[in-house]
């Protein structure tokens, strides 16, 4: 019993050794998450393997472990810009991103955990100054957005392809212009618009015009082809089919043969 105290000491010790070594040198790594081992002995960051997926990880106490997020994050940015005639746009933009996760080390020895700030936010100013200077503030307000957006995102990519960084997607998000700017070319539209109205209603006139005159030109020409086909003697046989048929007709009636104006029967009947 007297011997128990100083066999337990050193067991104890080395617990609480072990212990304080594991404490050191386990890493978990959460969900969406990837690791860079760093070596302090053996040749600091490893770029040639693939960084420590999620879960728990024993490093030797000596070494490090960097943790980066690798799910596709999103950042929003607000720009001062200039339109191709010298005047202030801000631009609203958010850019859909993730790090490269195959050349996680590489990222994280050339570039460090500060990309964002460091390479891809300056590269998004950059390209946002570049296309929107290409453009007037009317382009800017109407119809160009679409197309600032995909130039904006090509510009970006190709510059940080060889940064270790996926660039997903870029969304202009809102283009504000400055309030006179912006009443003058509403104005114009809205002038515009009423311009192309005017001119559809004058068009629409025009072809009814049109219709009504080829219609009546139409009536015109047949009445005049009738006119010109009903010579007397058609005339007088059309009044003799006529009267053919009356006295067909069950009703009663009497028939006076060639008593009429040109020799046409006359029908009379109970009235």
């Amino acid at each position: 019993m007297e011997k128990l105290p100083k066999i337990a000491l050193p067991a104890i010790f080395t617990v609480i050794v072990l212990i304080i070594l594991i404490s050191k040198s386990a890493v978990t790594i959460g969900s969406g998450e990837a690791g860079v081992l760093y070596k302090t002995f053996g040749g600091g960051v490893v770029t040639d393997e693939p960084p420590l997926g999620e879960g728990f990880h024993i490093v030797a106490p000596w070494n490090k472990v960097f943790i980066y997020e690798v799910r596709r994050q999103e950042i929003f940015e607000k720009m001062k810009v200039l339109s191709s005639n010298g005047l202030d746009i801000q631009l609203d933009a958010s850019a859909w991103f993730m790090p490269d996760y195959d050349n996680l080390g590489k990222l994280h020895q050339e570039i460090g955990d500060n990309y964002l700030n460091r390479i891809l936010l300056p590269t998004i100013r950059s390209a946002a100054r570049s296309v929107v200077g290409r453009y007037t503030p009317e382009q800017l307000y109407s119809s160009k957005r679409d197309a600032i957006q995909r130039e904006i995102f090509e510009e970006t990519k190709k510059i940080i392809n060889d940064q270790y960084i996926v660039l997903d997607e870029i969304l202009v998000r809102d283009v504000t212009l400055p309030p006179t700017i912006k009443e003058a070319i509403e104005r114009k539209l809205r002038q515009e618009q009423e311009s192309l109205e005017y001119e559809f209603r004058l068009v629409t006139a025009d072809k009814e015009a049109q219709r009504q005159r080829i219609e009546a030109q139409g009536k015109a020409d047949a009445n005049r082809i009738l006119s010109a086909s009903l010579t007397d003697k058609i005339l007088q046989d059309k009044g003799i089919e006529a009267t053919l048929k009356l006295s067909e007709s069950p009703n009663a009636k009497v028939v006076v043969v060639g008593s009429g104006n040109d020799g046409l029967p006359i029908i009379l009947g109970n009235n």
